[in-house]
């Protein structure tokens, strides 16, 4: 793997870091991006090629991608798009502006990013651009409405380009975890309280008990795996001759998948109702 260079987004903690450290391990030139300096200091100090790439800034992004095919002579193997976050909150409690963040980096950012490598990977004849996505790009539980649609959107374009992309040797594969030990939570609670009313709020019951959980209190989620399940399937997806369409991790995401296909929608809203109240408590 000496020869194949790959680009991963959001490698600060968790699932990043996880697939930097891998892939790294297993031989493969690893540009770890962080949207912030000191993440990319400590990325550095650990031994990787690291570099700043905030999904929310064009110019980050242009400044990263020209810097990575710089050191790279205009070659990369593989884009692994991860870089994303959780935004809580009821549908009807997010601003506009809350929304349009909320897309811009899990989606419009990370678009942007693609949309600059895919002429790089055309040009080389082949690649591999793997979306982080989640159970929550198949169905959506309540309260996570702004994440749900930025993983649903991001599902979306990912099968839209396959479509487009197809005869160039370019693979896009879909890496769907549920419940995965991270600092998701710290960082999705952080996003609750910056931007979300909970006094003024219709939801101030349930938010208390989304806070429960958003704040460790109630316990670690069912089925929660570490980050190395999702290493596992990130690396078929780059080393399989025909990688597959879509990857799920853990329990929830393999039911979820089934249930979609089997149950009426109502049968499926009653399920996932009960689902995310007892997530929520």
């Amino acid at each position: 793997m000496k020869n194949r260079t790959i680009l991963i987004t959001g490698c600060s903690s968790g699932i990043g870091l996880c697939l930097a450290d891998g892939l790294r391990e297993r031989g493969y030139r690893v540009f770890a991006t962080a949207r912030k300096s000191r993440d990319v200091e400590k990325l550095n100090a650990a031994g990787h090629e690291s570099l700043m790439l905030d999904l929310d800034s064009s110019e980050s992004i242009n400044d990263a991608v020209t810097e990575i095919l710089k050191r790279t002579n205009n070659s990369l193997y593989g884009l692994i798009n991860n870089g994303a976050y959780g935004q809580p909150g009821a549908v009807e409690d997010l601003s506009r502006d809350v929304l349009r963040a909320q897309f811009e980096t899990n989606l419009l950012g990370t678009q942007e990013l693609t949309n600059k490598i895919l002429p790089v990977m055309r040009q080389q004849g082949a690649g591999r651009i793997i979306q982080i996505s989640s159970v929550l790009g198949i169905i959506c539980l309540a309260y996570r409405g702004a994440y749900n649609a930025t993983k649903y959107a991001l599902e979306a374009l990912s099968d839209t380009m396959r479509l487009e992309l197809r005869g160039t040797n370019i693979y896009i594969s879909l890496v769907e975890p549920g419940p995965i030990a991270s600092r998701f939570r710290d960082n999705a609670l952080a996003a609750f309280h910056a931007n979300i009313n909970v006094a003024n709020s219709a939801h101030k019951t349930r938010y208390e008990a989304l806070l429960q959980r958003l704040e460790g209190k109630s316990g670690k989620m069912p089925f929660t795996l570490p980050p190395e399940a999702v290493l596992e399937k990130v690396i078929h997806a780059l080393e399989a001759d025909r990688p597959r369409v879509r990857y799920a991790v853990t329990f929830p995401t393999y039911l979820f998948a089934v249930l979609r296909r089997i149950l009426p929608a109502r049968w499926l809203d009653t399920v996932l109702y009960k689902v995310g109240d007892s997530t929520n408590k």
